[in-house]
């Protein structure tokens, strides 16, 4: 890590033209160093534009992540919350699973301004740029084990979709079992990870990314169709009243009540909820199985361990997250 390359883009943050003779100036440092400082921005994705005689400059304005910021989002609860707002990190998952293990406390989260190596479901990455995406992790410890934590990732789901309708984001819907969409195409994806006995005490780092404003390429970069809130809802994060530490804190605080709900009544005390948002239900589908088979059926519902009931030509079946992929075939 370069340890300038942040304080410089934080300074190239207003979208004007700053020259590598005033950034040296600044730094106390040569101008070649400010160049490698930037040639490592570049290596994380981040488009610095370089112009000779004029200097270096970001392509628009970003808005950074200011931890004041979200924990006066979260509001009356922020005294819970340990939020820590990183530069650069590999994963907040695996940091804040490290970070677990070695005793960090209840309502810990880590946010994280690029995320070089995220993880997303079924080996996929989630692929995170400056201002261009939130990716934070949290960390909730329950008295119950693992075992009792069946339905979580969909219990999250609604904790996302209560922050986004209070944000006045009101076209996303859930895809089951944990993500959200805008007219089939992913706005969000949450990954959980657990830790501890299974019949307690236990630990789950639950982490989320939502898409803010994709770069062109960063579209062109996804594996599957994608969207993003500037593209869903018209909404600048960087621009208007609602950036993005004013969306994790509404988030973190939707996240903790959900919590606290599902410690007491498990996803039941969600699902119906859940079933008003999910953007399959009753409706045909393709399930792609480990295997390579191909199953078809229509949804019917959710059972109260959040498996999906699927009605197939061998009648109703049960599916679990970990084991298919599922495709609308309408």
């Amino acid at each position: 890590m370069n340890t300038l390359t942040f304080p410089i883009l934080r300074l190239l943050a207003d979208g004007q033209f700053h020259s590598g003779e005033t950034l040296a100036t600044k730094f106390g440092v040569t101008r070649a160093t400010i160049w490698n400082a930037v040639q490592h921005a570049q290596h994380l994705g981040v488009e610095v534009f370089s112009v000779r005689g004029r200097g270096y400059k970001l392509p628009k304005p970003i808005d950074w992540l200011d931890k004041e910021a979200v924990l006066q989002a979260i509001g009356a609860e922020r005294e819970w919350f340990q939020v820590e707002v990183l530069d650069e990190v590999a994963s907040t998952n695996t940091y804040l699973m490290q970070a677990a293990a070695k005793g960090a406390p209840h309502v810990s989260c880590a946010v994280a301004h690029i995320q070089t190596g995220g993880r997303g479901r079924r080996g996929r990455t989630w692929i995170s740029h400056l201002g261009a995406s939130l990716t934070f992790s949290l960390l909730w410890r329950f008295d119950c084990g693992a075992a009792a934590l069946s339905g979580l990732s969909l219990a999250i789901g609604v904790a996302l979709m209560r922050a986004l309708n209070a944000l006045d984001i009101k076209s996303a819907k859930l895809k089951w079992p944990n993500d959200v969409l805008v007219d089939g195409k992913k706005l969000a994806g949450i990954l959980i990870d657990l830790h501890g006995d299974l019949d307690g005490p236990s630990a789950a780092v639950i982490g989320a990314g939502i898409n803010l404003d994709l770069p062109k390429q960063v579209f062109e970069s996804i594996d599957q169709p994608a969207t993003d809130i500037k593209h869903a809802s018209h909404v600048d994060v960087n621009h208007t009243g609602m950036n993005q530490s004013i969306l994790l804190g509404t988030v973190l605080k939707h996240l903790a009540e959900v919590l606290r709900h599902f410690e007491q009544h498990g996803f039941m005390g969600v699902r119906d909820e859940w079933l008003s948002y999910h953007a399959y239900h009753n409706q045909s589908v393709r399930m792609l199985m480990p295997d390579g088979r191909d199953v078809e059926g229509v949804v019917t519902g959710i059972a109260e361990d959040g498996i999906l009931l699927v009605e197939t030509a061998l009648g109703l079946q049960r599916f679990s997250a970990g084991e298919i992929s599922l495709r609308s075939i309408n």
